[in-house]
């Protein structure tokens, strides 16, 4: 039997154990009792981002945007599908850089969109511009 994974709740940010067997199987969260999974993005800010990025066992996808950003908006539904394609696999994550500035700084983040892969808590690919929901995936896919 394969260890537990840890699993942040994209609702209340609880984190769960989950036995990786039931990845697949639509879990829900120990303390709120929503779906883990909901093949929708999470909104992170500054407060909850560092529990995503630490406490998921699985990889964290980033999306680095901001409100008036044309492209930003462009690929918002892009990500979305995206979501729906690689949840459970990866948690898909949006962060505000005009509410969040301090991440954006923190990241490095120069221009947006800016598409950032974590896993293990590290970062290990980065893709700036905006890009359709395949092409996130098979992005996704080639660094993992």
């Amino acid at each position: 039997m394969n260890a537990p994974l840890h699993l942040v709740c994209p609702h209340c940010h609880a984190v769960n154990r989950l036995p990786a067997e039931r990845l697949g199987q639509a879990p829900n969260c120990g303390q709120c009792h929503r779906p883990l999974f909901d093949g929708q993005p999470v909104e992170l800010d500054a407060a909850a981002f560092p529990r995503h990025l630490a406490r998921n066992d699985i990889p964290l996808l980033v999306d680095f945007w901001a409100p008036w950003c044309g492209p930003c908006r462009m690929m918002a539904p892009h990500f979305a599908e995206a979501a729906r394609l690689l949840e459970p696999r990866v948690r898909l994550a949006k962060v505000d850089t005009e509410a969040a500035p301090q991440l954006g700084a923190q990241y490095g983040i120069r221009s947006i969109p800016t598409l950032a892969l974590f896993a293990g808590g590290k970062e290990v690919a980065r893709q700036t511009g905006a890009m359709g929901a395949q092409g996130i995936v098979r992005w996704v896919d080639s660094h993992l």
